[in-house]
């Protein structure tokens, strides 16, 4: 069994997988229009461009996503954080901040009792993330 995120978007679909693209230093493996599904032709004139499923791999996981055809069909997320747990804590650092600029950041990277470094933002697109660079934990 494998768990990966789904992501939603009010249309910036392919702006945000590019930019996860970039940033995360994955891979786009998927990235398909309404225009180009099997019910392209019923889809609104103004979404036949928009995203239908998009996958971003990223080592052994997957981040997926689509735009949700308007207004009427997306929410923003809640009550979820899209977490990344990275081992240097320079790329942690590098990261959070990619992913913050332009967003709101809801706790700075930083220090804690658990992780060299640990931060939450929420990025331009409106995607929640924890940046979490572990301190090696003692044996119980």
């Amino acid at each position: 069994m494998q768990l990966n995120p789904y992501l939603s978007f009010n249309g910036q679909c392919e702006e945000a997988f590019r930019f996860y693209e970039r940033t995360l230093g994955g891979k786009i493996i998927a990235m398909m229009t309404f225009g180009n599904t099997p019910m392209g032709e019923q889809a609104p004139a103004a979404w036949k461009g928009k995203i239908a499923h998009a996958r971003l791999q990223l080592g052994d996981s997957l981040l997926m996503g689509s735009d949700g055809m308007g207004d009427d069909h997306y929410e923003k997320p809640q009550g979820i954080t899209v977490t990344l747990n990275i081992d240097d804590p320079a790329t942690a650092e590098r990261v959070f901040h990619a992913l913050a600029e332009g967003g709101t950041i809801r706790m700075p990277i930083q220090e804690t009792f658990w992780a060299k470094r640990f931060g939450m933002t929420t990025d331009r697109y409106g995607t929640p993330w924890m940046v979490n660079c572990e301190k090696p934990m003692a044996a119980q």
